[in-house]
């Protein structure tokens, strides 16, 4: 009898301890890749906070809910950045920030530890749409680094008009430095 509750005391224990992460700017990047007159354009967003549940042992008790701020915004081009602040792109008078949150989180068929799958909503400019990508969880000290990468079409999302010389399709690249809180 013992034995059987040292072992759910054990089982709950690593259950509970260090789930609790905050995302931090500082080791984090969220980039995106866009083509635009052919060629590849990259950018990246600063301002992240948000919070984050985890525990490798039982990922569907996982949630992710973490923002960036738009007016962050930056692609080496200050001209560039100014016109992407405006209305017609990310109005970021109106929408301050885009917010990833997970509606459920798996564990992959790879072979590797370390290896998750995202299903989850993104926010951009008040619109809502499905994003689902697989992702690494490794840890660092006490702290994880959350990677993965996701393609989405920014017209669903209402960012800029149709156009002949920039791509409907933007990739997505995160990498989340998530400390222990």
């Amino acid at each position: 009898m013992h034995t059987k509750l040292f072992f759910i005391f054990l089982l709950f224990c690593s259950y509970t301890h260090a789930q609790n992460y905050v995302p931090v700017d500082e080791g984090s990047e969220v980039r995106f890749t866009i083509r635009n007159f052919g060629f590849n354009t990259s950018g990246n967003f600063k301002g992240i906070k948000g919070t984050i549940f985890f525990n490798p042992l039982f990922p569907a008790t996982a949630t992710f809910n973490v923002s960036i701020s738009t007016a962050t915004i930056d692609t080496d081009n200050q001209s560039r950045d100014n016109d992407l602040r405006e209305e017609l792109y990310f109005d970021v008078e109106k929408f301050p920030e885009i917010t990833m949150v997970s509606t459920k989180i798996d564990k992959t068929n790879k072979t590797d530890d370390g290896y998750y799958f995202f299903t989850g909503n993104l926010i951009i400019k008040g619109v809502t749409k499905p994003v689902s990508f697989p992702f690494k969880a490794e840890k660092v000290s006490n702290d994880y680094l959350f990677t993965g990468e996701f393609p989405i079409n920014r017209l669903d999302f209402g960012v800029g008009e149709k156009s002949t010389v920039l791509s409907q399709k933007v990739i997505v690249n995160l990498k989340i430095q998530a400390k222990a809180n």
